[in-house]
C-alpha cells in the first residue's frame, strides 16, 4: 500500500521534462542558436562560435580570438487533447519561457583554449487549469538545470584536436497535484506540493578531426550526472478522518541521474558556397527506469505509512536521434541555414504521463547569421517541430480500496513554432 498514495503526485519529482523544446524526453537543445538554425546536424564538427564549447569541447581550438557568444531560445507550444477522460482537458499548459545561455572562448597559445560556458540542459514549466481532469497525475511542473562547464582544448596537430570539461549542475524543480478528498469521507481536494534540489557534477569530452580539407568528423560524450535532491513534501487541504491526518510538511529525497549522450556528426565543404551537415546522438534513457521517493516522518494508518516510500515506473528506453542540415554563404556578411530532425521519443504509450505527453517528433529549421563586420555576428533561427500522436492512459490510485486518484486518458497531438537569437562578439 505505501507505494500506491502519491505515487503520481511524486512522479518526476525531479524528471526535468522538456516538452516541447527541439529535444526529446528530459533534453532540450537551446544552447545554440547558430546550430539550431541546422537542426544541430552538424554540432559535433561544425564550428560557428563560441557555442561549439557545449556541442564539442575540442572545437574551441578552431576560434582564433577571444569571443562571447550570448542568447536565448523561445518556444510557443501547441497542446490538442482529444478523447480525453475528462472534457476539462483544455490541454493549454506549456507557458512562453525564455530559455539563455552565455559562452567565452579564448585562446591561450597557438595549441592551448579554453572556455566558459553557462547553460540550461533540462527545463520544464507546465501549467494545467485548475479544473484539468488530469490535475490527479498532474498539474504544476517547473523544473531546470542550470550548467557551469569550463573547458580546455588541445590541438594535437594540425587534423586533430581534444577537449574536456568538467559540469557543475544545478537542479530544483517544483510540482503540484491533487487529491479527492470524497474518497477518504471528505470534501474537497488535497493539495500535494513538491520542492527540492542538489548539485550533481558530470564532464563533456569531444575530439574533432579534419579528415580532409573539406571533412570533418567529431565526437561528444556528454556524461551522466548523479543527483539526490533534498527537499520538501507539504500536504494542505486533506480532509475527512483519513486525509486530515497527512497535512503537513515532510522532509524529502529522490535519487536522479540524467542520462549519458554520445553525439557524432560530419560537416563537408562542398565549395565556397555550400556546407552539408549529417548527425547521430545517441541517449541511454533506460536510466530511467523508475523513480522512488523518501519522506521522512510520516504519520501511519493501521501500522502502514503509505506516504514514506513513493515510486513511480517510467520504463524508459534508449534512443537515437538523426539530423541533417545545409548551409550557403550568400555573401561575406550573411550565411543561410536549414535542417530535419528526427527524434523519437523514450516513453512508450503504457508508461507516458501528463507531466511528459511527448511522442515522435520531427523538426524543420530555418536560420540565418549576419555579420556586418569580422568582429560581430548575429544569429536568428526558426524551427518548427511536429509529433506523432502521444496517448496518456494512466490508471486511477486507490488507498485501501478507495479511488483517491482518479485516472486519465487522452491523446495529445503536439507541435511547436521555436525561435532564438544570439549575439557573437570577437575582441
Amino acid at each position: 500500500m505505501k507505494k500506491l498514495w502519491l505515487k503520481t503526485s511524486l512522479a518526476m519529482a525531479i524528471g526535468a521534462v522538456s516538452t516541447h523544446s527541439l529535444g526529446n524526453g528530459i533534453a532540450i537543445n537551446e544552447q545554440s542558436v547558430s546550430g539550431a538554425g541546422t537542426s544541430f546536424a552538424g554540432r559535433a564538427s561544425s564550428v560557428n562560435d563560441a557555442s561549439v564549447l557545449f556541442g564539442n569541447p575540442a572545437g574551441l581550438t578552431k576560434l582564433k580570438r577571444p569571443e562571447v557568444t550570448g542568447g536565448f531560445g523561445l518556444v510557443d507550444a501547441n497542446v490538442d487533447l482529444d478523447n480525453a477522460s475528462d472534457e476539462t482537458a483544455k490541454g493549454d499548459m506549456v507557458p512562453m519561457t525564455p530559455v539563455p545561455f552565455a559562452f567565452y572562448a579564448s585562446p591561450i597559445d597557438e595549441s592551448w583554449h579554453w572556455g566558459l560556458g553557462l547553460y540550461v540542459p533540462y527545463a520544464l514549466i507546465s501549467d494545467y487549469e485548475k479544473s484539468f481532469g488530469g490535475r490527479f497525475k498532474g498539474q504544476y511542473s517547473k523544473v531546470e538545470v542550470v550548467t557551469l562547464q569550463p573547458t580546455i582544448s588541445y590541438q594535437i596537430n594540425d587534423r586533430v584536436s581534444v577537449g574536456f570539461g568538467p559540469t557543475i549542475n544545478k537542479i530544483k524543480g517544483k510540482l503540484v497535484s491533487k487529491l479527492d478528498n470524497s474518497a477518504a469521507f471528505g470534501t474537497g481536494e488535497t493539495k500535494v506540493g513538491i520542492k527540492g534540489d542538489d548539485v550533481g557534477y558530470g564532464f563533456n569530452a569531444g575530439v574533432m578531426v579534419d579528415v580532409t580539407d573539406q571533412l570533418t568528423w567529431g565526437l561528444t560524450y556528454h556524461s551522466k550526472v548523479d543527483y539526490t535532491l533534498e527537499g520538501r513534501t507539504r500536504i494542505t487541504g486533506g480532509d475527512g478522518p483519513i486525509f486530515s491526518a497527512f497535512n503537513g510538511q515532510y522532509d524529502a529525497s529522490l535519487d536522479f541521474t540524467t542520462p549519458e549522450t554520445v553525439d557524432t556528426s560530419v560537416t563537408y565543404a562542398f565549395d565556397d558556397k555550400w556546407t552539408l551537415y549529417g548527425g547521430a546522438t545517441f541517449t541511454r534513457w533506460s536510466r530511467l527506469q523508475e523513480i522512488v521517493v523518501e519522506n521522512q516522518g510520516t504519520p501511519s494508518i493501521l501500522g502502514l505509512s503509505p506516504i514514506g516510500e513513493v515510486s513511480e515506473e517510467l520504463k524508459w528506453h534508449d534512443t537515437w536521434s538523426y539530423a541533417i542540415g545545409a548551409s550557403y554563404q550568400l555573401n561575406p556578411q550573411w550565411v543561410l541555414r536549414t535542417g530535419l530532425a528526427l527524434d523519437p521519443s523514450p516513453a512508450e504509450n503504457e508508461h507516458r504521463s501528463v507531466r511528459i505527453p511527448v511522442g515522435n517528433r520531427k523538426v524543420f529549421s530555418l536560420g540565418a547569421g549576419w555579420s556586418p563586420n569580422p568582429d560581430l555576428t548575429i544569429d536568428a533561427a526558426y524551427s518548427y517541430l511536429r509529433e506523432n500522436e502521444a496517448k496518456v492512459n494512466q490508471h486511477s490510485t486507490e488507498l485501501a480500496g478507495r479511488e483517491i486518484a482518479p485516472g486519465f486518458s487522452a491523446e495529445y497531438n503536439n507541435s511547436a513554432h521555436c525561435v532564438g537569437l544570439q549575439a557573437t562578439y570577437r575582441f
